[in-house]
């Protein structure tokens, strides 16, 4: 069918509702390194202006480290630019045998398999190990690759309320005559920032022959006392069954993922995963950075005790100012303002204070849980997270939402 005047009419009038709304997502460009402070060109056109980054994965504060950035060029150097080519064929170095080597081993697993991004990696792997006689049981707030990725798969898809062991429990009993079970969970939930119940999880997952996944995405080089994840900070190393993540966030903030665990699954998604088999191989250069950094990660956890101290500090400001936040104890710290207009309107107003911070809300969150999520990075010093309170009490002052409840503030915008 031909691209007529009414099929680009018809996307033309939606995206003018989206824009009459407010709610029109519009593109930032840096002109600068991932840091704790970047150069911003919005809106288009606009000169770069210099601002806080409140809102990066950059955990650890090792996207733009010095010794990260030699080792992608000394990557680059020795291993080329790309491998032109999927694993399977001619696309598999001594490097990328030597990183799934090294994640293996920081994440107490057997081994591991890498993939283009964690998305890729969650997308590959339920179809590679499960069958239409099997169930997939997931939290209801799993991130989107994850469910993206149990679209793909033959088995039975069923949820659990958030964090709800008592509603697993039931779901691993009503599944009982399953061929294999898999409960599903993120480490640390991505929006709202708090950390699932892996002890307890682990616990009945034994009791009902489970096996358990868990994606550890925003986790992985900074939660638990060593950094090894969500799985290290509730005492389950080693019980496991499946984790993913990314070298996107923590690990250095490029791109890549894998998967990790028992060696019979990450076999079958060598065998199987279509993400794999079909994808080209990571770059050398992500391959070299990323283990540059766990070799930092493995000689101090400095970087993960400071992000732990900034993140005190944030949520303790944010707290004492009024603002109503999500629970939790990662850097991840959700402002909730319920309706998205004004998460638009607070995020525009952080700008022009200096503070880059992005406002989330549906189809990204649940209607009328609209925020702006701030995420703490060890490249944080004290003096950027009090300019970044300053300027969130002064527009918090602005919209009247200081002190005020969930209630009163959806009575007020509406949600």
């Amino acid at each position: 069918m031909a691209y007529s005047k009414n099929v680009r009419e018809a996307y033309q009038g939606t995206l003018a509702t989206i824009k009459d709304a407010g709610l029109f997502k519009q593109e930032r460009f840096i002109h600068s390194v991932q840091d704790a402070e970047i150069e911003v060109e919005f809106p288009a056109g606009a000169a770069p202006k210099r601002v806080i980054n409140m809102c990066a994965n950059n955990y650890l504060g090792l996207s733009s480290h010095p010794d990260v950035i030699k080792a992608a060029h000394e990557g680059l150097d020795s291993r080329g630019y790309g491998l032109s080519s999927v694993r399977f064929i001619c696309g598999t170095q001594d490097i990328h045998r030597e990183l799934e080597e090294k994640v293996s081993e920081f994440l107490g697993t057997e081994d591991t398999i890498l993939f283009p991004s964690c998305m890729d990696a969650n997308a590959g792997v339920f179809e590679a190990i499960l069958t239409a006689e099997d169930v997939m049981i997931s939290d209801r707030l799993v991130h989107a690759s994850i469910i993206d990725g149990m679209r793909l798969a033959p088995a039975i898809h069923d949820t659990f309320k958030h964090s709800n062991m008592l509603h697993l429990e039931q779901k691993l009993q009503l599944h009982s005559d399953k061929r294999i079970k898999v409960v599903i969970t993120d480490g640390v939930f991505s929006m709202d920032g708090d950390t699932a119940k892996l002890d307890e999880m682990v616990a009945l997952c034994e009791k009902y022959d489970a096996m358990l996944f868990v994606d550890e995405s925003h986790s992985s080089g900074f939660i638990g006392k060593t950094g090894r994840g969500t799985h290290e900070y509730c005492g389950v190393l080693g019980k496991i069954d499946i984790i993913t993540t990314t070298f996107g966030k923590a690990l250095g903030g490029a791109s890549g993922g894998c998967v990790s665990g028992r060696k019979e699954l990450v076999e079958m998604c060598r065998q199987k995963a279509r993400p794999y088999l079909f994808s080209n191989t990571i770059a050398p250069v992500v391959v070299s950075g990323v283990l540059s950094v766990l070799d930092t990660l493995s000689k101090s956890t400095e970087r993960r005790d400071k992000l732990e101290a900034n993140t005190a500090f944030w949520r303790k400001g944010l707290t004492e100012a009024g603002f109503v936040l999500k629970d939790g104890n990662t850097p991840i710290v959700p402002v909730m303002l319920f309706n998205a207009k004004l998460a638009q309107d607070f995020s525009r107003d952080l700008f022009d204070e200096g503070i880059y911070a992005i406002g989330f809300f549906f189809p990204v969150v649940p209607n009328g849980q609209a925020r702006i999520r701030t995420q703490i990075s060890a490249a944080h010093d004290i003096h950027h997270l009090e300019k970044a309170l300053t300027a969130f009490r002064k527009v918090g002052e602005k919209h009247g939402i200081l002190g005020k409840t969930k209630q009163e503030i959806i009575e007020k915008y509406g949600a």
